[in-house]
């Protein structure tokens, strides 16, 4: 069976036969006879082809953010006094970033590029693919724009505990499974904003208090802008992390973070979402407090009491079943490392017995396995 498949795998021996009469090429010692040579060709098209697609691949997503980036860049370096002066930093060909600082409510703005792997042929194509076979998937260049809020030193934050979020109706199943935080929230239509988007809220009244405008701002109207709607994904406030932690974070390490997530508009369109983007700085004065956005007290202190109340009831219980289910995974591990460990010393002690006995406590532990079962099975 062997010597076949390999009979079949070999290939056929180059015919040196000094009758060929077909087209040949000499130099020097060199001799080259095309005919011998009937796949090879489709092998360096397709070389060729996949090293085009590459290039072309990798130069569309270069010229889509830093389009963006460019259409975008006086806003960031007017709100910041420290934007980052390298620009964007690349990480291969589907990820870029930049980071800016220097501005009052905020630590930070984190902005991340992440687009279809166009370089890559198989991956895009395994995209395309996977996207016909399943209906519910959906894929495209994103940007997202983290903005982290700056901590109340030695008094009550602006910003409350709480989480909130508008998302895009078909963005909101895929969303679930990725951001642990929005699990805190019940999903509501609101009247002001498009058919197309929903509200992810802990309590309506943090709602009330964001969708209403604030001084320049008026959230549902930029949002149903049907310029900016096709590219709208989701706009989060939080202070949870996005996935489960495994022990319980402590209040004076939460960080609190609007993040808004665009689809990145084709080179052409790259300024379509800048109004947002003025919207989102807006909602950052609101949240904190500042500016002429600003709410007196911040958004914290516009919450009703038994709001506040309730949000902090709510973190205690999490926490509370967080510490408890790592309590109970912990117990499970050192029980499971100690019946590993009373198997090993069994099985050791086996191996030093003679055939005889290993076969009589074979034996043994079968008949008392069984008397386990049978005593299940009569309980039931």
């Amino acid at each position: 069976m062997a010597s076949l498949l390999l009979s079949a795998l070999t290939p056929p021996p180059v015919n040196t036969s000094p009758d060929y009469d077909g087209v040949e090429y000499r130099w020097k010692m060199f001799t080259f006879r095309p005919a011998f040579f009937q796949y090879e060709p489709f092998l360096l098209v397709g070389v060729l082809l996949y090293v085009a697609f590459h290039f072309w691949g990798k130069k569309a997503n270069e010229t889509r953010v830093n389009t963006w980036y460019e259409a975008h860049r006086p806003l960031l370096e007017a709100q910041f006094s420290k934007p980052t002066d390298r620009g964007l930093i690349r990480d291969g060909n589907s990820d870029w970033f930049n980071y800016s600082t220097g501005r009052r409510a905020l630590t930070s703005l984190h902005t991340i590029f992440t687009v279809r792997p166009r370089h890559d042929f198989f991956q895009y194509a395994f995209q395309i693919g996977k996207g016909l076979v399943e209906l519910d998937y959906r894929v495209y260049d994103e940007v997202e724009l983290d903005f982290t809020f700056k901590d109340s030193s030695g008094k009550e934050s602006t910003v409350p505990d709480c989480v909130w979020a508008v998302v895009a109706k078909d963005e909101i199943k895929s969303i679930r499974k990725r951001r642990w935080d929005l699990t805190f929230t019940k999903t509501t239509d609101q009247p002001g904003l498009p058919p197309s988007l929903t509200v992810m809220s802990e309590f309506a009244d943090i709602t009330a208090n964001l969708l209403k405008p604030l001084g320049p701002l008026n959230l549902p109207a930029v949002l149903s802008d049907p310029t900016i709607l096709p590219y709208f994904r989701c706009l989060s406030l939080t202070d949870q992390p996005r996935t489960r932690p495994s022990i319980p974070v402590p209040p004076a390490d939460r960080r609190r973070h609007l993040t808004l997530t665009l689809a990145l508009p084709p080179a052409s369109e790259a300024g379509a979402t800048l109004p947002l983007l003025v919207a989102a700085f807006q909602l950052v004065d609101a949240i904190a407090g500042t500016g002429k956005a600003g709410l007196r007290g911040g958004l914290n202190g516009q919450l009703r009491p038994e709001t506040r109340v309730k949000l902090r009831k709510i973190r205690e219980e999490v926490d509370k079943e967080i510490r408890e289910d790592a309590v109970k995974e912990k117990r499970e591990e050192q029980a499971e490392e100690k019946a590993a460990a009373k198997r090993k010393a069994e099985e050791e002690r086996l191996s030093r017995l003679s055939a005889a006995d290993q076969k009589k406590a074979m034996d043994r532990e079968k008949k008392r396995a069984m008397r386990k079962s049978q005593g299940r099975v009569k309980v039931r």
